[in-house]
Formats: structure tokens, C-alpha cells, sequence
């Protein structure tokens, strides 16, 4: 009988992965006060156990000005003990470790990073809401080794894979799209001055990787929102990260701050996100989300579909030949999976489901057919940027009471998200 390839190892660089599955950087907001936590540890080592190749622990910034939520990780040393605990727990499951490295840019606040904001250029960011200023180049110098720096704490941390966040509107991607980067110095301007700054920080990675750590790049294949990069640049920028020998580039696309169901898929939970925001420090975004059709304008829906990336993706393995290409994006099933490999992409990275059901790999392994019930009306995404990533089954499991109006909202955005995909297949 043949072995399926979905659960062949593969060489990512200097590390073997058991098999095609990565468990893909999407933030838990498990790190209070900036350091990992018991659920943290405990959640990829579910995952691990679950039986993907790799686990990836979302968004760790490289400096503390880079942090957008209280919940996530920056480098430094009060967090180098929970990190080894975690990536020597995944080791036991038989499961390889990453960590995505990165900036935030603009989508922070003073309240968060205990900084003014920093970006490409000067500006005013409605959704912190905040203003932000320029960085000066010698910053732009001392950040470069900031990322370098990241990778030996990451080594140290027993971590074997980073992944350089270069997408979704955070400082890399700032300097790259043409609606951030007004600047008219070396890092501004043309196509080669706005890839100016990633291409020094991969130029850093590498250094600092050495031998012995993987490398992959999460780049936006497009950014989906006005005067912002199109495809055919997002392939240029796709080409410039392979010069830098990385081992994978993760292709994903859309804005946080313009078109973040690009990104997830679907339909935002508009109730679920208002609920759980604090009212302390949000407190006017909670009121602007509260009126009608509001929240619908600020994150419009975008209709599910199962592999939603994969017409983009497609085109960027055609274009892109001498780096692995890693998708991600709207995986359901067992079936969606074998469909991956089927197009030829030899990973892909998966969220949605291991929030819902962490086992599975396992599952899919003992039924190629599994689908695991996610219906995604999206509501760990409403529920992790203010309180920690959990499904709503999960969440109801645990003994935590769902406000009647929030199960509403679920039943209404799972229903909407099951007829898209029966649309989509009576389409074909």
C-alpha cells in the first residue's frame, strides 16, 4: 500500500519535520505580562501530541516598541525559562518547534509599547487609534540587529525554526506597501528601496541562523486594500526573499487594519469581538463596533470557502521555483490537506482547526476524510485579540457561560459560512 505523503517527513532546511503539517503562527494572547503562560505551554503541547511536524508559537516582537498586545512575547530574558519548558514539551511529543519574529509597526499604542509608535513614515493610525512617527535610519540600523539578536534567543530558547513576519501590514510589510511608505530616503520610493529594510533584516536572520536553525518568511501575496501591493509586486517581493537561501515562504495576504477577514476568511463575529473588548482601553472602539453596520464597514466579510488562498498561491508556484512554497489558508479536512499536496505544495500550515480539535493530524491520520467541525463563524478570532484563543465548543466545555446574543451570532455566521461552501461546490 502506498504511503501517503501527507505524513512523509520533510527537510526544512537543516530540521526534519515527521510530516507536511505546521501548526501556523495565529496568536493565542496566552503570554499576561509579556511571558509565557501554563495555557500557552500547555496548548502546543496539545498540538504537538496532536501529531503535527511543527508547532508555531505566534508573534514574538523583537523589542518591546514592536508589541501590539499585552498578551504576546517580546524578546527577553524573563521569558527564556517558559520558552525552554515549551519547545523541550513539544520535543518529547516528537514534534518540531518555531516561533514567528517580528515588529508591529503602527499597530500598537503608547499604552502597549511604552513608546510613541513607530513606522516607515509619519501618520496617524485610526485603529490604535494613535499617532505614529517615522523611524530614523540609525533605528532602522539598530532593529536589523534586534532580529539578528532575536534568532540566538530563539536558538537559546530550544526553538528550531523561526518564521520573519514580512506580511499583514506589520513594519516589515509597512516599508513595503506604497500606502505606508511615503519616505524619500534609501528605504523609500522604488520597488528596491521599499524591500530595503526586510531584505537587511533577512540578511541578519541568515547570519544568525547559521547552520542549524530553519528559516521561513510569512510574506502578503497582495494586500488588498487601496494603494497597497498588488499580486504581481507581492511576487517580486516573494523573489527577493528567496535570494536569501530562506528554507520556506509562507504565502498569505491581506491587512490588519483594512482587510483582516482577507487574512481569516469569513465574516468577523462583530458581537463577540465587542464583548470581550475592556471597556477601559477600547473602550471607543467597543462603542463604534455597538452601531449598526459600523463594525460590518470597518471588517467587511469576505465569503468562506475552503483553501480560499490557493487561486493566488497557485499563481506564486509558478513564479516562484527555487524556495518552498508553505500554504496556508481555509483547511478544513483531511481532504482539503490531500488537496494541497495534490497541487504540489509540499507543506502547508494550519489554525482554525487545531483550535477547535487539536488531535487532528491524528484524526486525519486514521481518516483521510476527517473534517473537524470547524463551521467557522470565527469566534476565537473575536475572543483572542482581548481575552486567549479558544473555540466556542471549547469555551462551553470548560463550564464558561456564552451570552445568549453572542450563541446567536454563531449560529447566524456558521449558517452563512455553510451555505458559502455548499455555493462554492455547486459552482464547480
Amino acid at each position: 500500500m502506498k504511503e501517503n505523503k501527507l505524513f512523509t517527513p520533510y527537510q526544512l532546511g537543516p530540521i526534519t519535520l515527521r510530516n507536511r503539517f505546521i501548526r501556523s503562527a495565529a496568536f493565542e494572547n496566552m503570554c499576561t505580562g509579556n511571558v509565557p503562560s501554563q495555557m500557552l505551554h500547555d496548548y502546543h503541547v496539545s498540538v504537538a501530541r496532536g501529531g503535527v511536524g511543527m508547532t508555531t508559537v505566534a508573534y514574538c516582537a523583537v523589542d518591546l516598541s514592536g508589541v501590539s498586545f499585552d498578551g504576546q512575547l517580546y524578546v527577553r530574558p524573563e521569558a527564556l525559562p517558559g520558552l525552554k519548558k515549551l519547545t523541550d514539551a513539544v520535543h518529547a511529543e516528537g514534534a518540531k518547534a518555531s516561533i514567528q519574529l517580528g515588529h508591529c509597526g503602527n499597530m500598537t499604542h503608547f499604552s502597549t509599547c511604552h513608546c510613541m509608535p513607530v513606522s516607515a513614515s509619519n501618520g496617524f493610525n485610526l485603529y490604535s487609534p494613535t499617532i505614529h512617527r517615522r523611524l530614523k535610519v540609525s533605528e532602522i540600523k539598530a532593529l536589523v540587529k534586534k532580529f539578528g539578536e532575536a534568532v540566538d534567543f530563539c536558538r537559546e530558547a530550544g526553538f528550531d525554526c523561526v518564521e520573519i513576519h514580512a506580511g499583514h501590514a506589520y513594519l516589515i510589510s509597512q516599508f513595503i506597501s506604497p500606502r505606508t511608505n511615503h519616505r524619500h530616503d534609501e528605504y523609500g520610493g522604488c520597488f528596491e528601496n521599499r524591500v530595503r529594510f526586510m531584505n537587511e533584516v533577512l540578511d541578519e536572520v541568515m547570519l544568525h541562523a547559521k547552520d542549524d536553525m530553519a528559516v521561513i518568511v510569512k510574506t502578503n501575496m497582495w494586500d488588498d486594500c487601496w494603494r497597497g501591493s498588488d499580486i504581481n509586486e507581492g511576487i517580486r517581493v516573494a523573489r527577493e526573499i528567496a535570494k536569501h537561501k530562506v528554507h520556506g515562504i509562507v504565502l498569505s495576504g491581506g491587512t490588519v487594519s483594512r482587510s483582516p477577514m482577507t487574512i481569516l476568511g469569513g465574516a468577523m463575529p462583530i458581537k463577540t469581538l465587542s464583548h470581550y473588548m475592556p471597556m477601559k482601553t477600547l473602550w471607543w472602539l467597543k462603542a463604534a463596533l455597538n452601531i449598526p453596520f459600523v463594525g460590518d464597514i470597518m471588517t467587511p466579510t469576505v465569503p468562506f470557502k475552503e483553501l480560499y488562498f490557493m487561486p493566488q498561491a497557485k499563481r506564486f508556484q509558478e513564479a516562484i521555483k527555487d524556495v518552498p512554497l508553505i500554504y496556508v489558508g481555509g483547511v478544513q479536512s483531511g481532504d482539503n490537506c490531500q488537496q494541497i499536496m495534490d497541487e504540489g505544495f509540499e507543506l502547508f500550515q494550519i489554525a482554525h482547526v487545531l483550535i477547535k480539535d487539536p488531535d487532528f493530524v491524528n484524526h486525519v491520520q486514521a481518516n483521510p476524510h476527517y473534517h473537524a467541525g470547524c463551521n467557522r463563524s470565527n469566534y476565537c478570532v473575536g475572543r483572542m485579540y482581548s481575552k486567549d484563543m479558544k473555540c466556542h465548543e471549547c469555551v462551553e466545555r470548560d463550564g464558561e457561560k456564552i451570552p445568549a446574543n453572542i450563541q446567536r451570532e454563531i449560529a447566524r455566521l456558521e449558517k452563512n459560512a455553510h451555505q458559502s461552501i455548499e455555493q462554492q461546490k455547486m459552482g464547480k
